[in-house]
Protein backbone atom coordinates (compact mmCIF):
# COMPACT_ATOMS: atom_id res chain seq x y z
CA UNK A 1 0.00 0.00 0.00
CA UNK A 2 1.28 3.48 -1.03
CA UNK A 3 2.24 5.51 1.91
CA UNK A 4 0.39 8.46 0.59
CA UNK A 5 -2.72 6.94 0.65
CA UNK A 6 -2.86 6.94 4.49
CA UNK A 7 -4.23 10.16 6.12
CA UNK A 8 -4.38 11.75 9.56
CA UNK A 9 -7.32 13.60 9.93
CA UNK A 10 -8.01 15.54 12.94
CA UNK A 11 -11.41 14.82 14.61
CA UNK A 12 -12.23 17.87 17.16
CA UNK A 13 -14.24 16.90 20.48
CA UNK A 14 -15.17 18.68 23.55
CA UNK A 15 -13.82 22.00 23.73
CA UNK A 16 -10.20 21.42 22.92
CA UNK A 17 -9.60 17.48 22.39
CA UNK A 18 -8.28 16.22 19.32
CA UNK A 19 -9.06 12.40 18.04
CA UNK A 20 -6.38 11.27 15.64
CA UNK A 21 -7.83 9.11 13.04
CA UNK A 22 -5.87 7.45 11.00
CA UNK A 23 -7.26 6.07 7.79
CA UNK A 24 -6.79 5.16 3.51
CA UNK A 25 -9.81 6.17 2.44
CA UNK A 26 -11.98 2.70 2.92
CA UNK A 27 -11.11 1.55 6.54
CA UNK A 28 -9.83 3.93 9.82
CA UNK A 29 -8.33 3.79 13.06
CA UNK A 30 -9.12 5.81 15.75
CA UNK A 31 -6.47 7.43 18.68
CA UNK A 32 -8.25 8.30 22.06
CA UNK A 33 -12.32 8.72 21.56
CA UNK A 34 -12.95 10.67 24.54
CA UNK A 35 -16.61 11.08 22.60
CA UNK A 36 -18.44 8.94 20.35
CA UNK A 37 -20.57 10.84 18.47
CA UNK A 38 -18.11 13.04 16.27
CA UNK A 39 -16.10 9.94 15.48
CA UNK A 40 -19.42 8.53 14.12
CA UNK A 41 -20.00 11.67 12.09
CA UNK A 42 -16.77 11.07 10.80
CA UNK A 43 -16.86 7.71 9.83
CA UNK A 44 -20.65 8.06 8.27
CA UNK A 45 -19.33 11.22 6.76
CA UNK A 46 -17.02 9.75 4.76
CA UNK A 47 -18.09 6.48 4.10
CA UNK A 48 -15.29 4.96 6.14
CA UNK A 49 -15.55 1.32 8.42
CA UNK A 50 -13.34 1.56 11.96
CA UNK A 51 -10.62 -1.09 12.13
CA UNK A 52 -8.89 -0.34 15.40
CA UNK A 53 -8.88 2.00 18.66
CA UNK A 54 -5.66 2.79 20.16
CA UNK A 55 -5.81 4.28 23.08
CA UNK A 56 -2.33 6.27 24.90
CA UNK A 57 -4.08 6.46 28.76
CA UNK A 58 -6.99 5.90 30.45
CA UNK A 59 -8.23 9.12 31.39
CA UNK A 60 -12.37 10.01 30.64
CA UNK A 61 -11.75 12.49 28.15
CA UNK A 62 -9.61 9.73 25.38
CA UNK A 63 -11.90 6.80 26.26
CA UNK A 64 -14.93 7.12 27.04
CA UNK A 65 -16.25 6.91 23.13
CA UNK A 66 -14.56 3.26 23.39
CA UNK A 67 -18.18 1.80 24.17
CA UNK A 68 -20.13 3.60 21.69
CA UNK A 69 -17.77 3.04 18.86
CA UNK A 70 -17.87 -0.88 19.98
CA UNK A 71 -21.67 -0.75 19.56
CA UNK A 72 -20.96 0.51 16.09
CA UNK A 73 -17.81 -1.87 15.06
CA UNK A 74 -16.71 -4.76 17.48
CA UNK A 75 -12.91 -3.32 17.15
CA UNK A 76 -9.69 -4.57 18.35
CA UNK A 77 -8.74 -1.59 21.22
CA UNK A 78 -5.00 -1.06 21.73
CA UNK A 79 -3.65 0.39 24.80
CA UNK A 80 -2.38 0.10 28.36
CA UNK A 81 -3.20 -1.81 31.47
CA UNK A 82 -5.41 -0.13 34.16
CA UNK A 83 -2.84 -0.49 36.50
CA UNK A 84 -4.40 0.93 40.69
CA UNK A 85 -2.14 4.16 40.75
CA UNK A 86 -4.11 5.46 37.37
CA UNK A 87 -7.13 4.32 38.34
CA UNK A 88 -6.94 5.97 41.93
CA UNK A 89 -5.22 9.00 41.13
CA UNK A 90 -7.55 10.72 38.69
CA UNK A 91 -10.98 10.03 39.48
CA UNK A 92 -13.96 9.49 39.51
CA UNK A 93 -13.65 6.37 37.78
CA UNK A 94 -16.07 3.39 37.16
CA UNK A 95 -15.91 0.81 39.15
CA UNK A 96 -13.40 -1.84 38.27
CA UNK A 97 -14.55 -4.32 35.45
CA UNK A 98 -16.82 -1.74 33.95
CA UNK A 99 -16.41 0.36 30.77
CA UNK A 100 -15.12 2.25 29.55
CA UNK A 101 -11.96 2.22 31.49
CA UNK A 102 -11.39 -1.59 31.49
CA UNK A 103 -11.66 -1.48 28.11
CA UNK A 104 -8.35 -2.19 26.90
CA UNK A 105 -8.60 -5.49 24.45
CA UNK A 106 -5.12 -5.45 23.04
CA UNK A 107 -2.49 -4.48 26.53
CA UNK A 108 0.74 -3.44 25.12
CA UNK A 109 3.64 -2.07 26.17
CA UNK A 110 6.94 -0.50 25.70
CA UNK A 111 9.01 -1.87 22.76
CA UNK A 112 5.41 -3.83 21.73
CA UNK A 113 4.12 -3.15 18.10
CA UNK A 114 0.91 -2.56 17.23
CA UNK A 115 -0.31 -4.07 13.72
CA UNK A 116 -3.50 -2.78 12.49
CA UNK A 117 -3.86 -4.86 9.20
CA UNK A 118 -6.42 -3.23 7.55
CA UNK A 119 -4.19 -0.50 7.10
CA UNK A 120 -1.17 -2.19 6.01
CA UNK A 121 0.12 -0.13 8.76
CA UNK A 122 2.75 -0.93 12.48
CA UNK A 123 3.11 1.34 15.74
CA UNK A 124 5.98 1.15 17.62
CA UNK A 125 4.56 1.49 21.35
CA UNK A 126 6.77 3.91 23.62
CA UNK A 127 5.95 3.66 27.20
CA UNK A 128 6.21 7.75 28.51
CA UNK A 129 4.70 7.37 32.53
CA UNK A 130 4.17 10.52 34.00
CA UNK A 131 0.84 12.32 32.55
CA UNK A 132 -0.47 8.58 33.92
CA UNK A 133 2.06 5.89 35.22
CA UNK A 134 0.57 3.72 31.85
CA UNK A 135 0.79 6.27 29.91
CA UNK A 136 2.00 5.35 26.04
CA UNK A 137 2.42 6.64 22.63
CA UNK A 138 2.68 5.03 19.55
CA UNK A 139 5.19 6.03 16.54
CA UNK A 140 4.23 5.43 12.67
CA UNK A 141 8.58 5.16 12.03
CA UNK A 142 7.99 5.08 8.77
CA UNK A 143 6.02 7.84 8.26
CA UNK A 144 7.44 9.65 11.09
CA UNK A 145 3.80 9.92 13.11
CA UNK A 146 3.51 10.31 16.39
CA UNK A 147 0.55 10.23 18.76
CA UNK A 148 1.76 11.49 22.32
CA UNK A 149 -1.70 11.82 24.44
CA UNK A 150 -0.99 14.35 27.04
CA UNK A 151 2.61 13.76 27.41
CA UNK A 152 4.06 16.14 24.88
CA UNK A 153 2.13 19.01 23.73
CA UNK A 154 2.45 21.73 21.41
CA UNK A 155 4.65 23.86 23.72
CA UNK A 156 4.06 21.90 26.37
CA UNK A 157 3.46 19.07 28.45
CA UNK A 158 0.95 17.34 30.98
CA UNK A 159 0.34 17.33 34.28
CA UNK A 160 2.24 14.40 36.65
CA UNK A 161 -0.06 12.58 38.12
CA UNK A 162 1.17 9.26 37.23
CA UNK A 163 4.69 9.22 38.77
CA UNK A 164 7.67 10.70 39.58
CA UNK A 165 8.69 14.13 38.26
CA UNK A 166 12.11 12.36 36.74
CA UNK A 167 9.91 9.69 34.97
CA UNK A 168 8.62 12.67 33.08
CA UNK A 169 11.53 14.01 32.77
CA UNK A 170 12.91 10.67 30.98
CA UNK A 171 9.68 9.94 28.90
CA UNK A 172 10.32 14.23 27.34
CA UNK A 173 13.80 13.92 26.64
CA UNK A 174 13.22 10.06 24.91
CA UNK A 175 10.60 11.32 22.76
CA UNK A 176 12.72 14.73 21.72
CA UNK A 177 15.67 11.81 20.99
CA UNK A 178 13.24 10.94 18.05
CA UNK A 179 14.26 12.84 14.19
CA UNK A 180 13.86 16.18 14.52
CA UNK A 181 11.46 16.08 11.30
CA UNK A 182 8.89 13.57 13.75
CA UNK A 183 4.91 14.95 13.99
CA UNK A 184 3.79 15.21 16.67
CA UNK A 185 0.05 14.44 16.85
CA UNK A 186 -1.30 15.51 20.42
CA UNK A 187 -4.42 15.06 21.86
CA UNK A 188 -5.20 18.96 22.83
CA UNK A 189 -5.01 22.15 20.98
CA UNK A 190 -3.45 23.77 24.35
CA UNK A 191 -0.73 25.36 22.23
CA UNK A 192 -1.62 28.94 22.00
CA UNK A 193 -1.49 29.06 25.93
CA UNK A 194 1.57 26.88 26.15
CA UNK A 195 3.70 29.31 23.91
CA UNK A 196 2.10 32.58 26.14
CA UNK A 197 4.18 30.71 28.75
CA UNK A 198 6.87 29.87 26.95
CA UNK A 199 7.63 33.24 26.18
CA UNK A 200 7.71 34.64 29.70
CA UNK A 201 9.87 31.75 30.27
CA UNK A 202 12.52 32.25 27.05
CA UNK A 203 11.43 35.88 25.99
CA UNK A 204 14.52 36.48 23.98
CA UNK A 205 13.88 33.41 21.88
CA UNK A 206 13.49 34.05 18.38
CA UNK A 207 12.14 30.72 17.08
CA UNK A 208 9.31 30.62 20.11
CA UNK A 209 8.36 34.07 18.83
CA UNK A 210 8.68 33.17 14.97
CA UNK A 211 6.60 30.31 16.21
CA UNK A 212 4.00 32.12 18.08
CA UNK A 213 2.95 34.35 15.30
CA UNK A 214 2.97 31.30 12.75
CA UNK A 215 0.55 29.33 15.31
CA UNK A 216 -1.69 32.56 16.30
CA UNK A 217 -2.21 32.99 12.37
CA UNK A 218 -3.73 29.15 12.12
CA UNK A 219 -5.81 29.89 15.06
CA UNK A 220 -7.51 32.86 13.41
CA UNK A 221 -8.00 30.95 10.53
CA UNK A 222 -9.84 28.03 12.31
CA UNK A 223 -7.09 25.67 11.71
CA UNK A 224 -5.36 23.48 14.03
CA UNK A 225 -1.88 24.06 15.07
CA UNK A 226 -1.00 20.57 14.90
CA UNK A 227 1.09 18.51 14.07
CA UNK A 228 4.15 19.90 15.34
CA UNK A 229 7.27 18.33 14.81
CA UNK A 230 10.24 17.53 17.44
CA UNK A 231 12.52 19.63 15.95
CA UNK A 232 10.30 22.95 16.55
CA UNK A 233 9.71 21.22 19.93
CA UNK A 234 13.24 20.89 20.82
CA UNK A 235 13.36 24.53 19.91
CA UNK A 236 10.63 26.09 21.69
CA UNK A 237 9.13 24.11 24.37
CA UNK A 238 10.23 25.02 27.43
CA UNK A 239 10.34 21.33 28.87
CA UNK A 240 12.40 20.37 26.18
CA UNK A 241 14.55 23.21 27.17
CA UNK A 242 14.89 22.69 30.95
CA UNK A 243 18.25 23.22 31.15
CA UNK A 244 18.72 26.08 28.76
CA UNK A 245 20.62 29.35 30.17
CA UNK A 246 18.14 31.57 29.68
CA UNK A 247 15.44 28.65 31.89
CA UNK A 248 17.30 28.65 34.56
CA UNK A 249 17.87 32.47 34.88
CA UNK A 250 13.78 33.06 34.65
CA UNK A 251 13.00 30.46 37.10
CA UNK A 252 15.76 32.14 39.71
CA UNK A 253 14.34 35.78 38.71
CA UNK A 254 10.64 34.86 38.15
CA UNK A 255 9.71 31.93 40.69
CA UNK A 256 13.65 31.84 43.04
CA UNK A 257 14.35 28.39 42.06
CA UNK A 258 18.05 27.23 42.08
CA UNK A 259 17.33 24.26 39.68
CA UNK A 260 20.23 21.85 39.67
CA UNK A 261 18.62 19.27 37.72
CA UNK A 262 16.95 18.46 35.19
CA UNK A 263 14.20 17.12 37.31
CA UNK A 264 14.50 20.23 39.74
CA UNK A 265 14.32 22.52 37.10
CA UNK A 266 10.79 20.41 34.97
CA UNK A 267 8.86 20.52 38.51
CA UNK A 268 9.31 24.10 39.06
CA UNK A 269 8.28 24.77 35.31
CA UNK A 270 4.99 22.34 36.05
CA UNK A 271 4.40 24.32 38.99
CA UNK A 272 4.77 27.70 37.46
CA UNK A 273 2.40 26.71 34.12
CA UNK A 274 -0.57 25.12 36.70
CA UNK A 275 -0.81 28.92 38.00
CA UNK A 276 0.15 31.01 34.90
CA UNK A 277 -1.85 33.47 33.50
CA UNK A 278 -0.93 35.63 30.77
Amino acid sequence: MSVDRIRVQPIAAFKDNYIWMLHDGRRAAVVDPGVTAPVVKALEGQRLELSAILLTHLHSDHNWGVPGLLELQPVPVFGPLLNEHDRGSHPPFPKPGTVPLDCVTHVVDDGDAVTLEALDTELSVIAVPGHTRGHLAFLERSRGWLFTGDTLFGGGCGKVFGGSMQAMVDSLDRLARLPPQTQVYCAHEYTLDNLRFALAVEPTNRDLAARFEAETRKREQGLPTLPSTIGLERATNPFLRVLEPEVLGTLKARRGVAAGTRAASLEALREWKNDFKA
